[in-house]
Parts: structure tokens; sequence; C-alpha cells
């Protein structure tokens, strides 16, 4: 009878340890994933809770945050309800995790991955956060009773994808953030504000242009873009973000009164919009304050929450409702 072959063993082993890395190695690769898509434990720096008091909330990346206010912005300045800003920031959540990523599936790109061999646009056009969402709505827009429909269906209706019901679970998540980069909610958006030093300005100017670049002449308007032979909408009613600087600080006006937008919000509002739009770009733009309606943010004070401006040392215009008041650090 054959002796057992010596080398046997020394097999086994080896299937057994080349099993246990590749097990590993899944696991290694998993967590980078789910790492990639919700920005990771440890680089969150922002937080919106619900204005219910129920103890709802929702942690993302500034990198995340900056790119919600600017859907959010897009949204309110063409007209657009909370509802088509909840189903732009739940479609955005399902297709990129709130990135702006330069591949996916065939030629997708962008927050939306959206394809420009589909008509939406140039790659340069799709890459730019205000064209994306710009696009996204005008198709929204289309969609007959949208308002009315399931978030999933009215998304899918726009985006055509392989996996239409993906969209429904991101819808609370999508409520949280409208309310807040709406305006609806108020003092709900914080962030710790740290600085990006990847950040290509900085400043009032900085500021200044974010602001028009969001709330008002986007690269829709500049370009003429259009989909499928259509041009894309300018914004209605076209918003108000001229802003003015003094130093580090940049003002932008609110007016006080309850006066409602196409949109149907209030001035009161628009301010906490432009609130809170500020906090949300405070890493990406250096923003060390925003004040606004007696309440003030301050980068890395007091777990970065909005505090009344009297506690906080703000000055009486600072405390007015009539105004938006954004201090720079540089």
């Amino acid at each position: 009878m054959p002796e057992p072959s010596p080398t046997r063993p020394k097999r086994r082993g080896r299937l057994f340890r080349s099993a246990a890395a590749l097990l590993v190695l899944c696991g290694v690769a998993a967590y980078l994933v789910v790492q990639y898509v919700t920005g990771g434990g440890g680089a969150r720096g922002c937080t919106v809770v619900s204005a219910a008091g129920d103890g709802t909330s929702y942690e993302f990346t500034p990198e995340q945050a900056v790119n919600a206010a600017t859907i959010a912005a897009v949204g309110t300045g063409r007209g657009m309800p909370e509802r088509a800003v909840t189903i732009a920031l739940a479609t955005s959540l399902q297709e990129s995790g709130l990135r702006n990523i330069e591949h996916g599936d065939r030629d997708s790109l962008g927050l939306f991955q959206q394809r420009p061999s589909m008509g939406w646009g140039t790659e340069r056009q799709i890459m730019d956060p205000a064209y994306a969402a710009g696009i996204f709505y005008a198709h929204l827009a289309k969609v007959p009773g949208y308002t009315d429909l399931p978030l999933t269906v009215a998304a899918q209706r726009v985006q055509r994808s392989g996996y239409p019901e993906a969209y429904a679970k991101h819808e609370p998540d999508a409520t949280l953030l409208a309310a807040a980069l709406t305006g609806r909610a108020a003092a709900a958006l914080t962030c710790d504000g740290r600085p990006e030093r990847t950040a290509s300005a900085t400043g009032p100017d900085a500021v200044r242009a974010a602001l028009v670049r969001d709330f008002g002449r986007d690269a829709l308007q500049e370009t003429g873009a259009a989909v499928g032979g259509t041009p894309v909408p300018s914004p209605t009613p076209s918003p108000s973000v001229t802003a003015t600087a003094r130093g580090r600080t940049v003002t932008v006006p609110v007016p006080e009164g309850a006066k409602r937008d196409a949109g149907g919000r209030d001035e009161r509002e628009r301010g906490w919009q432009l609130a809170q739009w500020a906090v949300a770009n405070s890493s990406e733009l250096h923003i060390q304050r925003v004040s606004y309606a007696g309440r003030e943010w301050t980068a890395g004070s007091d777990g970065d929450e909005w505090r009344s401006a009297a506690s906080a040392g703000a000055n009486g215009a600072e405390k007015s409702a009539g105004s938006v008041r954004i201090v720079t650090g540089q």
C-alpha cells in the first residue's frame, strides 16, 4: 500500500491560508466601499437634525454637504418645491452618494450619473454640480404630477435606472436634508467647519461667486444647454443673491415679511436656506461664522451648534432677520 504523500497537508494548509486571505481582502474591500459611499466614520463633519425633535439625524461629510446645498439651491432658484429637492437629493444619494464622481456605468458621470452619450450635456457640463442639478430639475419638471407620485416613481421617470426601487430607501434622509437646505427647518444643519486644505479660492469674493453659482447665474444659463432639443429653463423667479463685502464679511440681504416665492417659501425660510448653505460650504470656503435671525453658528465652537446671537456676543445688526452675515477666515 503506498504511503500517504507528505505534501498533501502542506497543500491543504496553503489552500486554507489562501482562502482566509481572500476573505480578509473581500472584507477590506467591502469596508472601503462603504466608507467611500458614506464618507467614513472619521470623515463626517456635518449633521442635520430633525425639526420635529424626534432625535432623527443624518451625518455626512463636508464634500457631501456642499453638493447637497448646491442641489437644493439650484432647485429653489428655479421655483421648484421642497418635494422636488427631496427627489433630487434621494436620486443623488443613490447614484453617487452625493459625490461628484468622475466614473460610473459606461459613460455615466457626476452627482446624478448622467451620460453625455444620452444627451445630458458634455462631460465638463455634467461634472459641474449646478449644471447637473439644473438639468435634473428640467427633466423632473416635465413629469406630470411628480409632486404626488411616489418618490421612486418620480426619480425613475427622470433617470431610467435599471434599479428603480433603489431610490426609495433614501427618502427619509433626503427629506431631512431638504427641510434644512430649503430653509423650512431653521438651525438644523451644523458642520465642524474644519478648513479644506484643497480649497481653490477663499474669502468674500469666493463666497459671493459661490452664491451666484448656486442661486443665480449658473452653468445652464451660461451655456444655453438643451436636452433632447429642449432648452433648459432659466431660474424663475430669478433669485436675488447680491452680496456686499466689508473686510472678511459678506452680507446677503433677506427681505423681512411673509411674502412667498414660486416654491412656496417665505422670506424667513429663504434666509435660513442661505445661512445653512453657508454652513454647508464652511470647510470649502473657510467660513468662520454665520449669523441670521438672532442665531449664530461658529466653526469649531461648542459642538458647532447654533446659539443665540446675544450669547455669541453678536451686535444688533447681526441679530436682524433682514440679512445673512457670513464671516470668512481670509
